[in-house]
């Protein structure tokens, strides 16, 4: 048998990783972090379980690659879909409504996700986390940030806060109220992005954004 090359090794090792944080979403989504295991997953993936120690450290930090790989699929659909936009205020609006309509769509899974980053291992850097990372840093600096590496973080902050305060159990915010404020934050108008789903405009009325709108945070 001939051996396989690093390049084949190192696509296959992906795909199994891809694997495990795809078995991991749709399993906590169903079932809960609590009911989930570790071997859950490996079966579910049609993985051997030893994998799922060799690519993470546990089954928290395996929860926030995999919710962040799910984030960065989510804004990528949006900032691409059709008809697609180069237009800064319009792609930062896409940003914004993925989060929320993530949020809105898979509450239990995003609530989790939000518990585990205030556990003791905080907030977990690996592959996914960065691919996300860059595509709100582009964002940012496509909205006209002069310095996305500062801006990105505070809309990072506020996304968080953002998914924290629709999913806060008996204090729950509408999803409407935290886009009109995230748009009038950002200059942007409330006909722009793709709201989610039930996402209409509070009391009635269509925040404006530009002139009318507070100053935008990325002008300089």
């Amino acid at each position: 048998m001939v051996p396989r090359s690093a390049p084949v090794n190192e696509e296959l090792r992906r795909r199994s990783r891809e694997r495990l944080l795809q078995a991991t979403v749709e399993l906590v989504a169903e079932r809960g972090y609590e009911a989930t295991t570790l071997g859950d997953i490996a079966d579910r993936a049609g993985s051997a379980r030893g994998l799922v120690s060799y690519y993470f450290p546990g089954k928290r930090q395996l929860l926030q690659s995999a919710v962040h790989r799910l984030m960065h699929q989510t804004l990528y659909a949006a900032l691409e879909r059709e008809p697609r936009s180069e237009c800064g205020r319009e792609r930062l609006a896409r940003a914004i409504d993925s989060i929320l309509g993530l949020a809105l769509a898979q509450p239990l899974l995003m609530r989790t996700h939000m518990a585990g980053i205030l556990q003791a291992e905080g907030f977990v850097q690996c592959p996914e986390q960065q691919r996300l990372a860059e595509l709100l840093r582009d964002t940012v600096a496509r909205h006209g940030s002069a310095d996305a590496d500062r801006d990105y973080p505070m809309l990072r902050a506020l996304l968080m806060g953002a998914v924290f305060a629709v999913l806060l159990p008996g204090a729950a915010m509408e999803a409407a109220r935290l886009r009109a404020e995230l748009f009038q934050r950002y200059g942007l108008d409330w006909g722009m992005g793709v709201p989610p789903d039930g996402c209409c405009p509070p009391d009635g009325t269509l925040p404006q954004g530009g002139a009318a709108a507070s100053p935008d945070p990325f002008r300089r």
